[in-house]
This record gives structure tokens, sequence and C-alpha cells, in this order.
């Protein structure tokens, strides 16, 4: 799926119309409180501005109601803070489409970068409108996709912005670009043993995820709460575990589908209560006593999950194996990380709590790709075609 990215076209004395993932947290004060999505465009923003080029760029920010605007969703803060990080001036539209954009954009020299206010500010944004579309490419010599948090979405940026601009050359940002080769080509041509790691709470999150990797992995394997609705469907015991009952069924067909393929707990790590100083207690899988909850898988399935992923050549992860987040209930995820740490296969981290998890506990730098959108990624797990990634230009 090799596409043409920012560094393939020649960007100078030209307006480049990027989509970016500025959807940073902000605090009480507006102050940006992490600015890792903002650096990871950075090298994307870098290759257009150092070759003479102008880069306007469009993101959004939260979940505002499409009716002209929230202070608090505002992306002032984070054109703020990206003039901070470039170490020069960086101009804001108060507006997508209307008179300060229109003004801001005709002022842009080359080398410059103007950041629009929120696209879902505009109810266009969500609902794809052509006409929003055309006016935010109208003026553009050059689109540029480098969110792939979004890319799994049709909002008007994604799809007809790049319909827009007709024959204008359409490419990826080096952060897509990145995403594409891991997670697609990874998936499409594994170096094997390929091992896949599923976690977090609900089977329902993952069923057409489970699904696709059962066909292509060597070995699936199951950890977090959606371990208990499996335990469920084997007969078992699982106390006070978050469990899905309307999707007993379905786990039971993934079982006998997945056969060998498919590793289940074998113990599991309880407490009578979600805290750390709670009484804790391991039991096999499927004996939990009344009173407990499973919070993390097992010090025996960990050890097994951990010989797995090191004899891996690729691994996916999606999913802590547990309550990350909550000592000592963290030591199943922890062993997985280690694992992955101390193997040579390539490693591709989901994004969401896997990407937190890994942070988290200090392995962010141990493996291959951390995947910077959590949806998107479980979507091109899933085997989804990408509507906002195909219609850029091929190489």
């Amino acid at each position: 799926m090799a596409k043409k990215t920012i560094a393939d076209i020649d960007p100078s004395g030209k307006t480049v119309l990027m989509r970016v993932d500025f959807n940073v947290p902000l605090d009480d004060n507006q102050n940006v409180t992490d600015d890792r999505r903002i650096n990871m465009a950075l090298p994307s923003i870098k290759s257009v501005i150092e070759r003479g080029g102008r880069v306007i760029l469009m993101s959004h920010s939260g979940r505002p109601k499409g009716d002209g605007g929230d202070a608090k969703y505002s992306l002032k803060p984070a054109a703020a803070k990206l003039a901070e990080l470039l170490g020069q001036e960086v101009a804001f539209a108060t507006d997508t489409i209307g008179d300060d954009a229109g003004a801001k954009r005709a002022a842009l020299a080359d080398g410059g970068v103007l950041v629009l206010e929120n696209l879902r500010f505009n109810a266009g944004e969500k609902s794809g409108d052509a006409d929003f579309a055309a006016a935010l490419a109208d003026g553009a010599d050059i689109y540029c996709n480098d969110a792939f948090g979004t890319c799994h979405r049709t909002d008007a940026s994604m799809v007809a912005v790049p319909q827009a601009m007709g024959d204008k050359p359409k490419v990826s940002g080096f952060l897509v670009a990145k995403e594409i080769q891991y997670l697609s080509d990874a998936i499409a041509k594994p170096e094997r043993p390929f091992v896949a790691i599923l976690g977090g709470a609900k089977v329902s999150d993952k069923i057409t995820v489970i699904e696709n990797l059962l066909g292509i992995c060597d070995k699936v394997l199951i950890g977090g709460a959606m371990a208990y609705t499996f335990s469920l469907a084997q007969g078992g015991q699982v106390g006070g575990s978050l469990v899905e009952k309307d999707k007993v069924d379905l786990a039971k067909q993934l079982i006998e589908r997945g056969g060998d393929k498919l590793m289940l707990p074998v113990d599991t790590h309880c407490g009578d209560a979600f805290s750390s100083d709670c009484n804790k207690v391991v039991v096999d899988a499927g004996k939990i006593p009344d009173g407990y909850e499973g919070l993390d898988i097992g010090p025996k399935t960990a050890a097994i999950y951990a010989e797995t992923v090191k004899a891996a050549k690729t691994i996916v992860w999606n999913g802590p194996m547990g309550v990350f987040e909550m000592p000592p209930f963290d030591a199943g995820t922890k062993a997985v990380a280690q694992a992955i740490a101390d193997g040579d296969g390539t490693s591709i981290i989901g994004g969401g709590d896997s990407a937190a998890a890994v942070q988290q506990l200090g392995f962010a730098e141990q493996v291959s790709h951390v995947s910077t959108g959590g949806g998107a990624s479980l979507a091109m797990l899933e085997g989804q075609e990408f509507a906002a990634v195909n219609l850029l230009d091929d190489k």
C-alpha cells in the first residue's frame, strides 16, 4: 500500500493543506498538558516550510456539536504550542472557511504556518459536506494527510477535501506513512511466528479483530477483562468479574474456530475490591470465588505468554492484560511488555490503553512502533479499507 509522501513533492512557493491530529488534552487554563501529537506532526510540517512552502493546518479537537464553537475545544492553545515547538510565529484563524481564515490564508508567506480553528465547529466536517470541503480545498496546491487517528473516518477533511482537490497532488505525511508501513504491510507480509496479543474490557470491541487475526496469525493471546467472557463460555466461575453475558455464545464460536491458535489465561490474579490494597488471591482460570473479581492474568499465564511473545518475529498488541494503572495488577501487562523488549521481533503497539501502558511502564523506546490511533489501528487490524488512505496518490 505504498503511497506518495510529502517528501515526494516539491512544495516550494506552494500552499500545502495538511490534515493533522492536534486533538490534545488541555488543563482548566487552556494549556496543552501533553504535546506528543503536535510533536509527531513536526517532521511533515518542517518538510514543507524548510523547502519554501506554505502550510495550512486543519484538525479537530474534542467533540463539539458543530454549531459554531465552544472555547474549551479551540485549537488556539495547540497553535501556541506549535509556535513554541517550531520556534517561529504561527498564525491562527478564528474560523475554518470564514473571513478570518480567508484573510490569514491570503497573507500567508512562503515558510509560513497557519492553523485553522477546530474543524468540528462546522457541522460540515462530520457530515462530509462537499461544499464545506470545497471551501477548505480552495486555493491549496497540495493535500497532505498526517492524521492517522482519523484515517478510518469519512469526515470532510479526510475524504471530501482530497476529492475536491481533483488532480492536484494528494500525499501522506510521515506519520501516516509510518503507520501504513507497520500496520498494513506488517500484517500483509508478516515474518513468522506472527503473534497477536489482545486485551481490554470487552470481547464486543475486538470481535472482528479476533476473527481477522485468527485467519492470519500463528497465535492469538487473550487477556484483560474480556478473558472472563471466554472463561464463562467454557463453563468457568468468574465471581464478580466484568463479563458480557450476551457474548458468551460468540466466545464459544471463537474458541472452537481458534483451536490451538487461541491462547486463553490458565490462571487469574483476583481481588475482593477494585483497589491496590484489597485482599488478593491467584486462582486457576475459571475458578474465581464469589466476592472476588479477576483484575489481571496470573503468573503462570504471564510466563506462558512471555515465552510465546519472545519467540515471535511479528507482534501486534492491542489492549492491556489487566488493570495496569493499579499495581500489583500491572504485573501481567509488564511481563508481556518486557518479553517484547527482550525479543527481536517487529512489535506494533495499538493506540489507546496499550500505548499508554508501554509509555507508563517505560517500554515505549523498546518497541518498533507505537500507533497514534487506537480506533484506526483496530480498524486496520480488522482488515478494513480506509477511503482516506485509498484517495492518496500511489507511488
